[in-house]
């Protein structure tokens, strides 16, 4: 009997589930080429290492971009040494592979994910939006008929999505999200201090100090960058109020978004968000504030789920189970 697997395909990272054992892999979704004989020299956390560090002959690429494959044969590449190192090289049969994708992707965007993930060694491919797959592996009842909201922020684009009867009601999809986040502090940093950082270390101050809304007690960090001016490394102190300024625009338009969605919700619907809140999924919704942020600017409650940035990958691995077991009818949701 072959295995299912959940693959929450997303633009900063890959996750892998594998039913009976939960998430078997995290990594980076970063791969290291040799640009000279075109070859792949590492995938994941090793080829992560390498950015900004390579000389000219490697570089160091991200295949997948807002969500969708800018790449398709490095991202095919990719998921076929992922899926490997997450089930063994001796697999007796293929496995059956959910996949999710954002929920405003094209037909195009679609059955390209599809091909690469049979490509890389799927018998059978289910093709699931990001927003139901966060419902799901927030534990959420996706096939009652009650209103369900759920803002995903992943790292190439936000989800947010109102859910009932298996189904996705409103919805809409901005690239706007992690990468964001971090591109919004390396402007701030250039424009404000004369100082030009890395891509980690604009994570590394997003994740320590970003905030979306006002800490009660600004804390500070060290960052260390190149002197536009003198050309000469720098190390300056940055606080958390300085963070708020720099994701200010970023956070604006997710916030945008959710009040957009819940303008054009049923009010039967919009009643029960409001009894229920708003589950926030993905790594982005973990920066810090930006739950209290929704809840001031809707009056509605919004949850960080548990382990909100394996939410996607969980549900996408669950869902064939919906789908066997018939609670949610996959030539209908195909056609949504």
């Amino acid at each position: 009997m072959g295995i299912d697997i959940g693959i929450d395909l997303g633009t900063a990272s890959i996750l892998v589930y594998i039913k009976g054992e939960g998430i078997v892999l995290q990594e980076p979704s970063v791969v290291a080429i040799d640009k000279n004989s075109n070859s792949i020299l590492a995938v994941g956390s090793d080829a992560r290492s390498m950015i900004g560090r390579t000389p000219g002959n490697i570089v160091a690429i991200r295949p997948l971009r807002e969500g969708v494959i800018s790449d398709y044969e490095i991202t095919e590449k990719m998921l076929k040494y992922f899926i490997s190192k997450a089930v063994g090289r001796h697999m007796i049969r293929k496995p059956r592979i959910a996949v999710c994708v954002p929920s405003s992707v094209t037909e195009v965007e679609r059955r390209a994910v599809e091909d690469a993930t049979r490509q890389a060694g799927a018998r059978q491919v289910f093709i699931i939006e990001e927003p139901i797959a966060a419902a799901i592996g927030a534990g959420i009842d996706i096939a009652r008929a009650c209103g369900s909201m759920v803002v995903d922020v992943g790292g190439g684009t936000t989800d947010v999505a109102v859910i009932s009867l298996g189904g996705t009601v409103v919805s809409t999809s901005l690239k706007v999200a992690g990468d964001n986040f971090d591109e919004s502090i390396v402007r701030y940093m250039r424009k404000k201090h004369n100082i030009l950082i890395g891509e980690r270390t604009a994570e590394d101050l997003k994740i320590n100090i970003g905030t979306a809304y006002e800490r009660t007690v600004p804390i500070t960090m060290d960052v260390r960058g190149r002197n536009l001016i003198t050309g000469l490394p720098k190390t300056i102190t940055v606080s958390s109020d300085e963070m708020l300024g720099a994701l200010s625009e970023s956070v604006a338009s997710i916030i945008e978004a959710v009040h957009m969605v819940l303008e054009r919700t049923p009010p039967e619907l919009a009643s029960d968000i409001s009894d229920r809140g708003i589950v926030m999924t993905g790594g982005g919704s973990l920066l810090n504030g930006l739950d209290k942020l929704i809840k001031e600017r809707t009056g509605i409650n919004a949850i960080i789920a548990d382990n909100s940035i394996s939410c996607v990958a969980m549900g996408t691995g669950k869902y064939i189970e919906f789908v066997s077991s018939g609670k949610i009818d996959m030539r209908e949701m195909n056609r949504r």
